[in-house]
């Protein structure tokens, strides 16, 4: 047998054995360490369990009971009442669900279960008006008191096999699980020792000690992963190098005189804020966040501009080559009879259209690229890059800075964009290495645009509205969904409804169709088409989501809007915004859930765009919206950023101050804690040279 350690095999535990070690490897459980951090997916609470005859009306309280019958009903119009019946063993009572129609399907008959609520007495019966609800295993059908801890299992595991092999696991190894964070930071910050954490997780006394450890070891999650992120800044800051590149009064005003309108405030903030990094020496990281609409590519030019004003080259790279083209047209108008050269580089070029703009590019001609991923290609090679920004990086993936910096001698500075507004929390993380600046104003004369949801009953007025509206003259976008990931699903649905409305309501008008299905050329001429006014009413998929400024067109319905996010359907919108007149949004849905609902709510009361962002972050999740894991956060053990957001707050002030301290981590009583952020995060985070 094998000598007690946490790197023991869990088929030597105390009443695991061969078969059951097999189903505990189903769950990627091999030794005792990862035993251990097979952490409850959530708690049973039977403290509190009372009988019928104990219940006080308008007490929050919890009961347990087997249901008898279950029952949904329509009220009339769209609210639906659902009601389930429970044996509590001495009396019934009456659970009931309004507009939560799904409840009747995730209950059956013979199924235990916890409700708690603030019952009240109806007809001589108790009653739970929409209650929280746990449903019970056969194992907890008949325990008595205390808190239950619950872990996701196997087939042929059962949770009470569960919890007593863990139960063994903590009373006889948890000692042995060394703590990464030193004793007076644990102090300062009031948490327990990662053991006792381990231990309240896993065998709870109460619930103020397993709140108390399980903010411990979300702690340690965030903890780690702010240090990484430190520990990269100061690798960057290490390098040096980076040229420095002064504005000036001179190229101040050279650069301003361009734009044919002075900046807002936010813009002026944020310039300054950007200045200040590209004199520094070292090589600039900020991230660059706006609304829609709220002029980011203008404060992007002018940084590129300062570069080449002191003889460097400057980059723009984009995700898709449509925002590529509408970038370069910006360019193009800004710089309209300057002597800086610029270039396009994207996949659609012809091969000795190519090759001269590499060429130039390669050999310093050329001032000034825009282009999409072609741009860090091998075959690229920029001899004096100074400045390079990146739009909508989160659509990119995580190494795209790194591979920029190969394409130079030293490192230049790099400006991140991203026009979708994103919650504190994901800047703390996702972007957590960046500096920010943060532009909210829209530009003088802009006006918001106006959003209203529309039932399946109004579709034709409203089709009808846009059509009277666009022979006066205004243009219309019509968007259709990705109904799946799928581009032959996403095809079928814009191609069917163009041919619809040009056979139908449309049918005096110009139609174009724009999908992602389409080659380059293609989406190019259908843009430019509809830019010169070719075009009446534009039907496209969520390719217009980014980079598409037709002012003319303040026009737009959305179908199937139930099944965007409030990002997606904000930035949507935004494509209407940029004319004089107001733009008018018209959100179409063949069925509204009471989540769609919801979060069409908040878009029709508010145009900010930051508010909108946290929203759909509380609905849909970060991992959805901005990739956390791709970018190096991995999946949390025991928390959630936007519920523990003060958690993170505390995690990252501390990396903060450790890496202050301790640059490298080399004193002895963070040697754990260094090891473990070096395993975890050394790869994802590019810390070759802190491991």
């Amino acid at each position: 047998m094998e000598e007690p350690s946490l790197d023991m095999h869990v088929q030597f535990l105390t009443g695991v054995g061969p078969d059951r070690a097999a189903l505990l490897a189903r769950l990627g459980i091999h030794t005792v360490r990862e035993l251990l951090w097979t952490l409850p997916r959530d708690l049973l609470d039977l403290t509190e369990v009372r009988q019928p005859r104990d219940l006080v009306a308008g007490e929050l309280q919890t009961i347990r009971g087997s249901v008898v019958d279950i029952d949904g009903r329509s009220l009339g119009g769209r609210k639906t009442l659902t009601a389930c019946l429970l044996d509590c063993g001495t009396e019934y009572v009456r659970a009931v669900w309004f507009n939560q129609p799904w409840m009747k399907n995730r209950l059956k008959l013979g199924d235990w279960v916890l409700c708690s609520g603030k019952p009240k007495l109806s007809r001589n019966r108790w009653e739970f008006n929409g209650p929280r609800w746990q449903l019970l295993s056969e194992d907890e059908t008949e325990a008595t008191g205390g808190l239950v801890p619950r872990y996701g299992l196997t087939e042929g595991l059962r949770m009470g096999e569960m919890q007593r092999v863990v139960r063994n696991a903590v009373e006889q190894f948890a000692e042995l699980v060394e703590d990464p964070v030193p004793p007076d930071l644990l102090k300062r910050r009031d948490y327990p020792t990662l053991s006792n954490a381990l231990r309240s997780v896993h065998l709870p006394e109460s619930l103020d000690k397993y709140q108390q450890a399980r903010e411990r070891i979300l702690f340690d999650d965030l903890l780690e992963f702010q240090l990484g992120l430190a520990l990269r800044r100061r690798v960057w800051r290490a390098r040096k190098g980076a040229p420095v590149l002064d504005v000036t009064a001179k190229i101040d005003a050279r650069a301003r005189r361009l734009f044919p309108f002075d900046f807002t405030p936010g813009q002026d903030t944020a310039v300054r804020e950007i200045a200040a990094d590209l004199k520094s020496g070292y090589a600039m990281h900020r991230l660059l966040q706006a609304d829609v609409g709220a002029g980011k590519t203008v404060v992007a030019i002018y940084s590129m501009l300062v570069a080449v004003a002191h003889g460097w080259q400057a980059v723009m790279m984009a995700p898709t080559e449509l925002l590529a083209q509408q970038h370069w047209q910006t360019v193009e108008q800004a710089l309209a009879g300057s002597r800086v050269k610029r270039a396009l580089l994207t996949g659609s070029l012809s091969a000795a259209e190519r090759r001269k703009t590499l060429e130039q590019i390669n050999s310093g001609e050329i001032d000034l690229v825009v282009g999409t991923q072609a741009v860090i290609q091998d075959a690229v090679k920029f001899p004096k890059l100074g400045v390079a920004v990146i739009d909508e990086q989160h659509k990119f993936g995580v190494h795209q800075r790194a591979q920029i910096r190969k394409h130079g001698d030293v490192d230049p500075h790099y400006l991140i964009m991203t026009a979708t507004p994103i919650p504190r929390t994901v800047a703390l993380t996702v972007f957590g290495d960046l500096d920010t600046s943060i532009i909210k104003q829209m530009p003088p004369g802009r006006k918001p645009v106006t959003t209203k949801r529309v039932d399946e009953k109004y579709r034709q007025r409203t089709y009808e509205y846009v059509r009277d509206e666009v022979r006066k003259g205004r243009q219309a976008y019509v968007v259709c969904p990705l109904v799946e990931e799928s581009e032959s699903l996403d095809l079928r649905a814009a191609e069917q409804l163009h041919a619809e409305l040009k056979e139908g309501i449309f049918h005096d008008l110009r139609l174009g169709l724009l999908h992602g299905k389409l080659d380059e050329d293609a989406k190019r001429s259908v843009m430019d088409a509809f830019r010169a006014g070719d075009i009446d009413v534009l039907v496209s998929t969520l390719v217009i989501e980014v980079g598409v400024d037709v002012a003319n067109a303040t026009l737009m319905i959305i179908e199937h809007a139930e099944r965007f996010g409030l990002s997606q359907l904000h930035q949507l919108r935004g494509r209407v915004t940029r004319g004089a007149i107001g733009g008018e949004c018209f959100v179409l849905g063949s069925s509204f859930a009471e989540d769609a609902r919801e979060r069409l709510k908040v878009l029709v009361n508010t145009t900010d765009g930051f508010v909108l962002a946290e929203h759909d972050a509380r609905m849909r999740g970060l991992g959805e919206l901005f990739g956390t894991r791709q970018h190096g956060l991995g999946e949390l053990r025991f928390g959630d950023l936007l519920e523990d957001n003060d958690i993170l707050e505390q995690a990252r002030a501390d990396a903060l101050e450790i890496v202050a301290a301790d640059a490298s981590l080399r004193d002895p009583q963070f040697a754990e804690l260094r090891r473990i952020v070096v395993e975890r995060y050394g790869k994802k985070l590019d810390l070759v040279t802190v491991g």
